[in-house]
């Protein structure tokens, strides 16, 4: 059988799983402050070393600063996203998602031993680096080794995580959420960290990668592992294609034929690989820097499309509306209850994923990008009808249908196509610009919106109304589809 046409081999699909373990610890660290939030900052005893003698009850802050130590995270995410590119390029995915994990045991350690709150803000910086680095490397690896066929099951895993954690985050933090356990909350991000350290070891470093950095013989034997019982040359011959050039990876291929005594094998490869004459594709591609992806015309229109997906992923309002969610179930629900119809969103957000991994290998990248962005338009737009009529059902319904709208598509499928999309030697820039331009977003929204809300009240919501119906035109015009398709076929269509 041929590599191209495997789905989802056993192996391929452990890789996945254990760097999936990062976008759960991604998932905790959003949502380890929802619940303990107001014991941890907001105590009776403040400062007082009451329920302990080695650390004060809690961490007296103003709501202002509150508000800035819970998304100082997103500055940290900022900062490991831009300077991702650069580390997975020099280190490799494999070793940086490993060392990745420091990020998350230093800063979960620090959190759950704060005596002030700018021990807390620093732990959340810390964590924040491992997220912001994470969210770029992890996407990248998963895109990177995944079968074409399986390619938008394994791409959800990453979302997928990310909603796990914050779930759990959310249970667990009931229980925990009194003093002196809120401080275990935070370093429980600590153990999955470990567990990703050490069982990152056992899986093998990105093909794809391991040819960027001419590394013929280790890509083939890694490739090889994640496609056991199966013939590997085509697919091989289109990674080296994509990075060397057709003549380059003809020779290159060809070579290795020659050396294993199969000239069968060879014939064979060799009219399926055809005579590309394409000047594009017989040129060497070297690494590109963050400046290099903007002068270059072809990778300049991948840049820009990835980018603008990145930015509607934030600017549509996602975040505002699980901020508000409880202030949302507060007009139909006792307040205690509005706190475990928060923790039910999260419980439908993690079920709309799972419905995403189902979908969106059957019904495409595209088709279901542009679902999601008409629900999210259509559900704001309800949500405002909801509120200026104060209809606390209609409000409760919306709620929902917008999670479910934004987990099915808008969630999961920028972070899969920046992979799909750019080619290995300009995906890390790539990458990194467009996961730092997310949490840019991302603290942008936590900055402002309580602001406009503050001003505009229900009426805020149509500002992402109009910003989902504009994607629904860009995604029509703009993006291509992915599903089934190599990334060196995806870039073809650009590049035509």
């Amino acid at each position: 059988m041929d590599s191209l046409e495997l789905k989802l081999p056993g192996y391929m699909v452990y890789c996945v799983i254990i760097s999936s373990l990062g976008s759960f610890s991604n998932g905790w660290v959003i949502g380890s402050a929802n619940v303990p939030g107001e014991v941890t900052h907001a105590c009776k005893n403040g400062l007082a070393h009451i329920a302990t003698e080695s650390y004060p009850d809690c961490l007296p802050m103003n709501s202002a600063l509150w508000g800035f130590a819970v998304s100082s995270f997103c500055v940290g995410g900022l900062i490991g996203g831009l300077f991702g590119g650069i580390l997975q390029t020099k280190y490799g995915r494999r070793k940086t998602i490993i060392y990745n994990n420091m990020f998350w045991i230093l800063g979960g350690l620090l959190i759950s031993i704060s005596v002030s709150p700018t021990m807390f803000i620093l732990g959340r910086v810390l964590c924040g680096l491992g997220c912001g680095l994470g969210s770029l490397v992890t996407p990248t690896y998963i895109g990177e080794i995944s079968t074409v066929r399986g390619r938008g099951t394994m791409g959800t895993c990453n979302q997928f995580g990310i909603v796990i954690g914050i779930l759990l985050a959310s249970v667990v933090g009931l229980p925990l959420a009194t003093v002196p356990l809120w401080r275990i909350n935070y370093a429980i991000v600590i153990i999955p960290a470990i567990t990703q350290f050490i069982l990152m070891f056992t899986c093998v470093e990105s093909p794809r990668y391991l040819v960027s950095v001419n590394r013929i013989d280790e890509a083939k034997n890694a490739l090889i592992r994640l496609r056991p019982n199966s013939n590997i040359d085509n697919e091989f011959y289109s990674m080296v294609e994509g990075q060397f050039g057709s003549a380059a990876a003809r020779a290159i291929c060809f070579q290795k034929t020659n050396e294993n005594n199969n000239d069968k094998e060879q014939n064979e490869s060799s009219s399926s690989f055809g005579n590309d004459t394409d000047a594009n594709k017989n040129c060497i591609h070297e690494s590109m820097n963050m400046i290099e992806i903007f002068t270059d015309p072809l990778i300049r229109r991948i840049a820009l499309t990835v980018l603008t997906l990145h930015i509607i992923q934030q600017l549509i309002g996602m975040n505002a509306v699980m901020y508000y969610s409880t202030t949302i179930f507060n007009m139909s629900f006792s307040s205690e209850m509005s706190m475990y119809m928060a923790i039910v969103t999260t419980a439908v957000n993690f079920g709309a994923t799972i419905l995403s991994l189902i979908l969106i290998d059957r019904m495409g990248r595209r088709v279901l990008l542009l679902i999601a962005e008409g629900g999210a338009c259509l559900f704001s737009i309800l949500l405002i009808i909801g509120y200026v009529y104060n209809i606390g059902a209609l409000l409760v319904v919306s709620v929902f249908g917008y999670v479910i709208s934004f987990a099915i598509g808008v969630g999961p499928i920028p972070w899969m196509m920046t992979t799909e999309l750019t080619p290995v030697y300009a995906s890390s820039s790539v990458g990194a610009v467009a996961t730092a331009m997310n949490w840019a977003m991302n603290f942008l929204i936590g900055q402002t919106f309580p602001i406009v809300f503050q001003y505009m009240q229900g009426y805020s919501f149509a500002i992402f109304a109009a910003v989902a119906a504009s994607a629904v035109v860009f995604t029509y015009f703009m993006v291509p589809e992915t599903k089934g398709r190599s990334v060196e076929e995806v870039v073809d269509d650009f590049r035509k």
